[in-house]
């Protein structure tokens, strides 16, 4: 378990969410694999674990995307691979909110919306708050029950939100989940 990388999986891949992720990832002393941004997502999970396996320190912040493909797409087929890998530890996972025709879902831990507050709810794109507990539409969400990882947090559309969330600003909203993520996991313990 020595070898084991530490990782932050996110469930967009656009490139918004590759410039919040790298500049949230230089804010964290994490680095982002800036190769798996794609929509839908291009590498396949053996080619995301050398990539993460690479990188020179943790945690490391990698980008899954369906781009809305009905089922397991490329991104979810990716994310479960990394996410199962005995080399890696999934600290949590960044559930991206997404209005997606095919009414994919998946529970959430917490969720943050556009002005920084986390809720028990589920949050849409724009990061507002739903009627749902725990629970959010996204088209990269599909599998995300079936994995044992310790936290998963809603957010709306990374670098979005209504530019709540923009890279001008610093990502807040992507920042804090993915803060909100290490704390709960105990990385800084």
């Amino acid at each position: 378990m020595s070898n084991c990388r530490n990782v932050i999986l996110v469930t967009d891949g656009d490139e918004y969410t590759k410039r919040a992720l790298e500049q949230v990832a230089q804010k964290i002393g994490g680095r982002c694999i800036s190769r798996s941004q794609g929509n839908p997502s291009r590498l396949t999970g053996p080619e995301l674990v050398g990539l993460i396996k690479a990188a020179p320190y943790d945690p490391v912040l990698v980008m899954f995307d369906d781009s809305g493909i009905i089922g397991e797409g490329a991104g979810e087929k990716a994310l479960k691979y990394v996410a199962s890998h005995e080399e890696i530890n999934v600290l949590g996972i960044v559930a991206v909110a997404a209005k997606t025709r095919n009414a994919e879902w998946t529970r959430v831990d917490v969720s943050i919306d556009r002005e920084g507050e986390i809720t028990p709810y589920g949050v849409d794109k724009n990061g507002i708050a739903e009627l749902e507990l725990s629970r959010i539409n996204g088209d990269t969400v599909y599998c995300l029950d079936e994995l044992n990882v310790p936290i998963i947090v809603g957010i709306g559309d990374v670098g979005k939100m209504a530019r709540r969330d923009s890279c001008e600003l610093g990502s807040p909203i992507t920042e804090k989940a993915v803060e909100l993520i290490l704390e709960r996991s105990g990385y800084f313990d």
